[in-house]
């Protein structure tokens, strides 16, 4: 393995923003100072007047394999987020088949030992009727990020509504459990009321289907099952003002039970572009109206809301033409969210220091990451140089596999010049080097 010392950049990490050099050495940190002499053998990359920040940690993407790759797979949705600067994923489980047992849990995990680009790990699924299974995944409390629970509906077997096996599940799981939270006899309610009046829906009848009582009921109910038991919940894409009610920001995150995660297409969209985006920013939970869009950002800014991910969930350009009603739901972000908000960083919506600590710190604290998710020596050299210089999307650098991005034409004022992952230079300017690949994440839960 190449060694490397970073110099002059100007680092940000845990609050602090600062020049200064890194030491890279056997996949690591090995020094953080302000000035440090460049050892024999060592390749020194020159960061003047560019960010280093840790590398973003995604808690929640949806990559594809296996049974749906020709959206997606792990190789080239890892790709894309390394480009990015997204260093680590956490990866859902409804693919073909869902991950509903510890053995297709673990194919996941060779695929991604073969594939990934970045470090990884992967939720256990669940269903209606395999919690014995999913409580066995207790047995690898530091080795598998989460149990996933789609709260709201889904395809095939993943909704799981059924109140005692939800109590099962919240009463024994030892590992953070992860919730998609949409109630569905709302949902059914609200499309069958605008279907009596309105024979043709349309995207913008997306967030009155999935409005805000929907997400509300169905956060209400999983929080009042993690008080209950005392579970570790952790509540996915937060996209309604009103659920902001139901999160405290008065603990530390290290001591919080109950977290929750904010993305970034809810953060940068609003329903008023559904009239220009139509199907393309579908989605669920869905996009609401403007204000839903300012209440999140305060409550991000005030540690309401922990962490930011993507909710990266390609599909086929195809698949999201035609009528709302068969327009498949979820968007491709994973390549552009650091970028994404470090637009918002230029233009003073955020700090770079709140940026790094709600992509980076807050999703290490959050599921207890193992070395990862801050610039500390002895930590992983998961680290990203930013610099700042004008990009902007288009077809021809989209790295997903599905081709297509709701951002295309947008201009960044920064882009990531370097990702750094387990101190291996994956991509320079959006050159890779391919010749080792990513780890499997590790955490230290008691």
């Amino acid at each position: 393995m190449r060694n490397y010392i970073i110099k002059n950049a100007t680092i940000v990490n845990e609050g602090k923003k600062f020049n200064g050099d890194v030491l890279i050495k056997n996949g690591r940190i090995e020094k953080i100072a302000t000035t440090i002499e460049t050892p024999n053998g060592i390749t020194e990359i020159n960061a003047e007047g560019m960010y280093l920040i840790p590398g973003a940690i995604d808690d929640q993407v949806h990559f594809r394999e296996p049974g749906l790759t020709h959206k997606a797979d792990i190789y080239t949705e890892s790709k894309a987020a390394v480009a990015g600067g997204v260093t680590s994923f956490m990866e859902m489980p409804n693919t073909v088949p869902p991950v509903f047992t510890q053995t297709l849990l673990e194919d996941k995990y060779k695929i991604g030992a073969q594939n990934a680009l970045a470090n990884y790990s992967f939720f256990m699924g669940t269903s209606q009727d395999n919690w014995e299974e999913v409580l066995r995944t207790n047995e690898k409390k530091n080795e598998v990020c989460g149990v996933k629970i789609f709260m709201g509906s889904s395809t095939g077997n993943l909704l799981v509504d059924n109140p005692l096996v939800l109590e099962k599940i919240f009463e024994g799981s030892e590992l953070l459990i992860a919730t998609h939270c949409e109630e569905e006899s709302i949902i059914k309610k609200n499309k069958a009321a605008l279907e009596a009046i309105k024979p043709v829906l349309e995207p913008s009848d997306h967030p009155i289907i999935r409005n805000e009582e929907a997400c509300f009921e169905s956060s209400f109910k999983a929080i009042q099952l993690a008080k209950k038991f005392n579970s570790r919940l952790h509540i996915l894409h937060i996209s309604t003002a009103k659920e902001l009610q139901l999160f405290s920001n008065m603990l530390p995150l290290a001591d919080k039970r109950i977290t929750s995660e904010v993305c970034v297409h809810h953060l940068h969209f609003t329903a008023d572009d559904y009239a220009t985006k139509g199907n393309l920013i579908k989605c669920n939970p869905a996009i609401k109206a403007p204000e839903n869009k300012a209440a999140l950002w305060e409550g991000l800014l005030n540690d309401q809301l922990d962490v930011i991910a993507t909710d990266h969930a390609p599909h086929t350009w195809d698949e999201k033409q035609g009528d709302y009603a068969h327009a498949h739901a979820g968007l491709p972000l994973v390549q552009h969210p650091v970028m994404l908000m470090m637009k918002y960083v230029k233009e003073g919506k955020l700090t770079i220091e709140k940026m790094v600590e709600k992509m980076s710190h807050a999703v290490a604290t959050c599921f207890q990451i193992k070395d990862r998710g801050y610039i500390r020596e002895g930590y992983y050299a998961d680290l990203v140089l930013v610099k700042e210089a004008p990009y902007i999307i288009t077809k021809e650098n989209i790295l997903y596999k599905c081709g297509w991005s709701p951002l295309l034409g947008t201009q960044f004022p920064y882009q990531i010049h370097a990702t750094f992952v387990n101190g291996h230079l994956a991509c320079q300017d959006g050159k890779f080097d391919e010749s080792q690949k990513g780890q499997r994440i590790q955490f230290t839960r008691s």
